[in-house]
């Protein structure tokens, strides 16, 4: 799971070494329990059967307890059961990149931006007093950026085939609407809210992004595998001109 880039930005005064250690710290932590590419994580010894989920640690138990809830939120479109066992990283990266958002604003700072592999949180301005700019990629061509928002108090989160493949499957229906879309951006009050509901709106296929538009404060844009793109009605509202 830590194998995906991270970005910490911190803009304030008194910024310590250990302002960004601890957000580390939090990934770190949460790689050793929900890592399904971990042999060790606690993730891989549920779905191993070494030990019951009652065994598990509080977090584990709490993250398993939001992804239930998330199912029940979206219809049964998210779900993290898989014929090999649990796999959460669906939620947990939103989750503990929004548990890094809330420790830095317990230390005091209100100014920062987080990154793990596409999902960020930007909280404040940046360093040119300006709102957070994000760049949603072309997932015909990575190189490519197509739309810069703005952002600051919010979170973004895109699920896609374009960096990890076919990951996200409906989990609904035999046959897959998930692969007539590409890519699906979803901004939302943080990146934790923002990733889960990403996730089952791909899920959903073509008609993802209706759901997100019946979501309130909540804005994606999809883009299908014939290139064609489609935008919740107040996207624009964060979109750069």
């Amino acid at each position: 799971m830590l194998t995906m880039p991270v970005t910490v930005e911190i803009i304030g005064n008194g910024i310590r070494r250990a302002d960004f250690q601890t957000v580390y710290n939090i990934f770190n932590q949460a790689d050793r329990i929900f890592s399904t590419f971990r042999d060790d994580s606690e993730i891989s010894r549920i779905n191993r059967g070494e030990i019951s989920i009652h065994q598990a640690s509080p977090t584990l138990r709490y993250v398993l307890a939001l992804a239930e809830a998330t199912k029940k939120d979206t219809s049964g479109y998210f779900d993290i059961h898989r014929p090999d066992g649990l796999d959460p990283l669906g939620i947990v990266k939103g989750w503990m990149i929004n548990e890094a958002a809330k420790e830095l604003r317990r230390r005091g700072f209100k100014n920062f931006f987080i990154e793990v592999g596409g999902d960020i949180q930007a909280d404040g301005l940046s360093e040119e007093g300006k709102k957070w700019q994000v760049g949603i990629r072309n997932p015909f061509n990575k190189e490519e950026i197509i739309k810069v928002v703005e952002l600051s108090a919010f979170g973004i989160a895109t699920s896609g085939t374009y960096e990890r493949g076919r990951h996200i499957y409906n989990p609904k229906k035999d046959f897959d609407e998930a692969n007539k879309i590409v890519s699906l951006t979803v901004i939302g009050s943080d990146v934790y809210e923002a990733d889960r509901f990403a996730t089952a709106a791909f899920a959903m296929g073509e008609k993802g992004i209706q759901f997100i538009e019946k979501l309130p404060d909540f804005e994606g844009y999809m883009i299908n595998r014939n290139g064609v793109a489609t935008l919740t009605t107040g996207w624009k509202k964060h979109e750069i001109h």
